[in-house]
C-alpha cells in the first residue's frame, strides 16, 4: 500500500500502534516504519502514533533517531496518548510500572521533546545516535487537552477527526490561541485525520463503507470487534439495521471521487486544515488501492 499511494503522489504514510485486536496489523510502529522506508524511496514514513503511555520516552527517541539516520528527512515521530488497547491487562503486559494511578503522558512528551531538541554535549544522557537531523515530532489529539499540550510545546497537530470529529472546533481553536513557537514550528500547524471511502460509483462507496460503518458501531458499543466483507455486511446490515452505524456515517466521507473531494475541500475549510490524512477502513487491498488513486486523482484535477 505504501508503495501504490508513493505513485499516486501522496506525501506520507503512517501507521498506527494497537495491541491484541483482529482489526489492525500494526503492533510495533517503529518496525514497520523501518521496513516500509526501505522499500520506498521519497514518501515520508511515520508512526501516528506511538503510544506513548506504553513505552519509555528515550527508548521511542533512539529508534526513531536511528529511523531517521538511515532515511534522512523521510521519518515522522506521531505520538499519542492512548494504550492501543481497551483491556487493562493488555496495558499492564505493555507497562507494568503505570501502575499508581497517575498520568505520565505529558510528563513523557515532555521528556521526548527534549532528548530530540537537546544539544548533546556535556549531558549525561543523550540520544544516539549523534546524526545531523532529527525526526519530525508530532502531537495526535482527539480532545482539547491533547490540543493544548501540542500547542504548549509548540508541535505541529495531528488532529483525529474520524474519532472525535464534534470536538475539532474548539480543539484546533485552543491550539491556536496557545500556540508557542518552537524548533519544531513558527506557527500552529493543522493535520486533520479523515476517513474516507471512494469508488467510481456512488452505490460502489456506499457498499465499500459499510464495513467500516458497523466496525464503528461496535467499537462504540464495546462489542467484538472485527472487519466485514461488504458481502458478510450487507448480511448483517438486512438483519440488525443498526441505527449506531447510521449516525455515525454523518462525519464521514464516502462517495464517487468528486463527491469526496469537494467533501474534503469543505473539511479543510472549515477547520482551516494544512494537510489531510485519510484513512480508509476496506476491506480488500485493491478496492483500498483504488480508493486512494482516486482521490488522490481528482484532487490533482
Amino acid at each position: 500500500m505504501a508503495r501504490r499511494t508513493e505513485k499516486f503522489g501522496y506525501r506520507r504514510f503512517w501507521v498506527t500502534e494497537h495491541h491484541s485486536t483482529h482489526i489492525a496489523a500494526s503492533a510495533a510502529p517503529a518496525v514497520l516504519v523501518g521496513q516500509i522506508a526501505a522499500t520506498t524511496s521519497a514518501i515520508t514514513v511515520g508512526s501516528g502514533g506511538v503510544m506513548l503511555n506504553n513505552h519509555a520516552p528515550l527508548a521511542v527517541a533512539e529508534q526513531f533517531a536511528t529511523l531517521d539516520a538511515l532515511h534522512p528527512g523521510r521519518i515522522d515521530l506521531g505520538v499519542g496518548g492512548g494504550a492501543g488497547t481497551t483491556d487493562e491487562r493488555v496495558t499492564r503486559a505493555l507497562r507494568q510500572h503505570a501502575t499508581d494511578g497517575t498520568d505520565p503522558y505529558a510528563h513523557d512528551v515532555h521528556a521526548l521533546d527534549g532528548y530530540l531538541a537537546r544539544d548533546d554535549s556535556g549531558d549525561d544522557v543523550f540520544l544516539l545516535p549523534r546524526y545531523e537531523t532529527r525526526p519530525a515530532l508530532w502531537l495526535l489529539a482527539s480532545t482539547t487537552t491533547g490540543a493544548r499540550l501540542a500547542a504548549e510545546l509548540g508541535l505541529p497537530l495531528a488532529f483525529a477527526h474520524h474519532i472525535r470529529p464534534q470536538n475539532a472546533t474548539e480543539s484546533l481553536a485552543c491550539y491556536r490561541e496557545g500556540f508557542r513557537p518552537s524548533r519544531w514550528s513558527d506557527r500552529p500547524y493543522v493535520m486533520l485525520a479523515v476517513q474516507a471511502v471512494c469508488a467510481d460509483s456512488d452505490e460502489r462507496a456506499q457498499a465499500l463503507a459499510l464495513p467500516g460503518d458497523l466496525l464503528r458501531a461496535d467499537l462504540l458499543a464495546g462489542r467484538a470487534k472485527s472487519l466485514l466483507s461488504p458481502e458478510a455486511a450487507v448480511v448483517r446490515w438486512a438483519k440488525e439495521a443498526d441505527p449506531g452505524a447510521s449516525a455515525e456515517t454523518r462525519t464521514r466521507v464516502r462517495g464517487t471521487p468528486e463527491e469526496v473531494v469537494g467533501h474534503l475541500a469543505g473539511l479543510v475549510d472549515e477547520h482551516g486544515a494544512d494537510e489531510l490524512m485519510i484513512t480508509s477502513s476496506i476491506y480488500d487491498l485493491d478496492d483500498r488501492t483504488r480508493s486512494y488513486e482516486l482521490i488522490a486523482a481528482a484532487a490533482a484535477a
